[in-house]
């Protein structure tokens, strides 16, 4: 018996145990699906472009995507200890405030900007930034770069060619603009919320960790759940909470283990022959995702990190991390980024780029073997809403990941319009040293938006930010209400990204983690952190 059960080891869930741990606010037990965190690629910057691959993430095939020419692009979701945050480009950013503001007026009370700011400020531990809207005593390292290649210069030079103004911070005061990330990384290694959070939290006595276990159901006595059912090297074992069960296992597995437990749509359940605990319509609904599409030029040299990663090279720059922390293995490889409206420059962004110095393209398509630039526009606040379902009764089967890319018309246009200045971004003068005359993709043929949308079909993929599967609210298709408890259950929470009534405006994992900051506080009855005035 313990106090507490997080099914999940990601960014949220790790944030939340090691909340509750280090406050002493009884035993907390995370069951983790993935391993321990233990590879070394994990830790150092430059790793992901190597882990996106492995078995270190989930990846969903999605259904058929009628918007994306029938195409089934894969989903990658982290499957190790610290979730996403372990295999991520450690991209630090927060959105916007008008997100928060809009989950607040959606029904999410205490979750709109100001209420949220504080535990941002309390999570982080920015190695440059201390101000109203940076913390600098966190758990969560923050740190600029060490490493930019000359060709992410070129694309921040260029992006200002082309009208988007330069800014040292995209979470502060206002987003717009364009400029180098910073990272979740500290003294030049990654810091996931399972490295910032559990690691000090084990040494407190409160926190055990079981990895490689997959949570089956959750346990109920009529309508308070008790605990969980799960495997471990082939055995079912259980476990149960004094206190309560917290699902953080994402957009895709929180409401998937919710429907296995009988909790969610009834006709969705009984499809399945699953007998229906209790009735939440809203389970598994509202998934959103954003979708980014390449504009690529070919490099004239050896620029940007190709051909970093062959054999020679790999222990040169290996070494020089080792002795140096410099280099190219100190790069994220996505070092900068811009945010800007494309419908009015001075309005704020309803479009995110990310750059990357190499030819980057969804695991479908070609292989292009070259040198390049990469520019990834994406739309920030999709109005396209999927689903999550059951593929069978079968906790060792996906469920049925449909995101509905591209449904909504307003998608499609601001894309093409993202496009277009990607494209201008890439012909100005500062890349001219660069890259070849020609564009390489969507390619000089391709001109008008009938053309650009075809393009923007065929070669659209994740950006990796799955949420909303599980809202806040009090309407009939809320799944939790504002203090994160499964509406109509008792000792039961959701803490991670599928709480998110509307996707936030950028990389979600800073996000996550306030989620589990901010739980850590509610589920032990304390009052919110006084809200912040900036």
């Amino acid at each position: 018996m313990v106090d507490y059960i997080v099914v999940g080891g990601g960014s949220a869930g790790s944030a939340l145990a090691g909340r509750l741990a280090l406050a002493d606010a009884g035993k907390v037990l995370v069951i983790e699906a993935g391993p321990r965190d233990s590879n070394p690629l994990i830790h150092i910057p430059a790793g992901f472009v190597k882990l996106l691959d492995t078995d270190l993430l989930y990846h969903y095939k999605t259904e058929r995507q009628a918007a994306l020419n029938g195409r089934s692009p894969v989903m990658p979701q982290g499957a190790v200890l610290g979730g996403g945050g372990s295999v991520n480009a450690a991209i630090y950013v927060r959105g916007q405030r008008r997100d928060y503001d809009d989950w607040a007026r959606l029904g999410a009370d205490g979750w709109g900007y100001s209420d949220v700011l504080p535990y941002f400020r309390r999570a982080e531990d920015n190695d440059r930034l201390s101000d109203a809207y940076h913390g600098t005593n966190g758990p969560l390292g923050v740190s600029d770069l060490r490493q930019i290649t000359d060709l992410t210069r070129a694309f921040v030079r260029s992006a200002q060619e082309a009208g988007i103004p330069f800014t040292s911070d995209f979470n502060g005061a206002r987003q717009r603009g364009v400029g180098f990330n910073q990272t979740t990384t500290r003294n030049g290694r990654r810091c996931s919320a399972a490295v910032g959070y559990l690691r000090p939290a084990m040494k407190t006595g409160n926190l055990e960790i079981r990895t490689n276990c997959h949570v089956t159901r959750i346990l109920f006595e009529g309508d308070r759940a008790t605990g969980v059912e799960y495997i471990r090297q082939g055995k079912v074992e259980t476990v149960h909470a004094d206190k309560e069960v917290i699902l953080s296992g994402g957009a895709v597995q929180t409401p998937k283990l919710l429907m296995l437990s009988g909790v969610g749509p009834e006709d969705e359940l009984r499809r399945h022959g699953i007998a229906v605990k209790h009735r939440l319509d809203g389970v598994g609904q509202n998934l959103q995702d954003h979708l980014e599409f390449p504009a690529i030029r070919y490099c004239t040299g050896r620029y940007g990190y190709y051909g970093e990663d062959t054999f020679f090279r790999s222990i040169r720059n290996g070494l020089q991390y080792l002795f140096f922390k410099s280099g190219p293995v100190m790069s994220n490889v996505t070092e900068a980024c811009a945010f800007v409206n494309v419908d009015d420059m001075e309005a704020e962004p309803n479009i995110q780029m990310h750059f990357v110095p190499i030819v980057f393209m969804d695991s479908d398509q070609e292989s292009v073997k070259r040198a390049g630039a990469t520019v990834n526009p994406c739309v920030l606040r999709p109005e396209s809403r999927g689903e999550i379902r059951l593929r069978s009764a079968s906790p060792a089967d996906h469920p049925i990941v449909d995101p509905r890319y591209l449904t909504a018309p307003e998608d499609m246009r601001l894309s093409v319009k993202a496009l277009k200045l990607a494209r201008e971004i890439l012909a100005q003068s500062s890349f001219a040293a660069y890259v070849e005359k020609t564009e390489a993709y969507p390619g000089q043929a391709i001109e008008d938006d009938e053309a650009l949308a075809a393009y923007v079909r065929s070669k659209g993929k994740t950006v990796y930010h799955p949420a909303g599967t599980c809202r806040i609210g009090h309407d009939d298709m809320a799944v939790v209400d504002p203090e994160l408890r499964v509406r109509g259950l008792r000792n039961l929470r959701v803490v991670d990204n599928s709480i998110m009534p509307t996707l936030i405006s950028g990389n979600t994992n800073a996000t996550a983690i306030m989620i589990g900051e901010k739980a850590s506080d509610l589920i032990r009855g304390l009052q919110p952190l006084a809200p912040s005035n900036a």
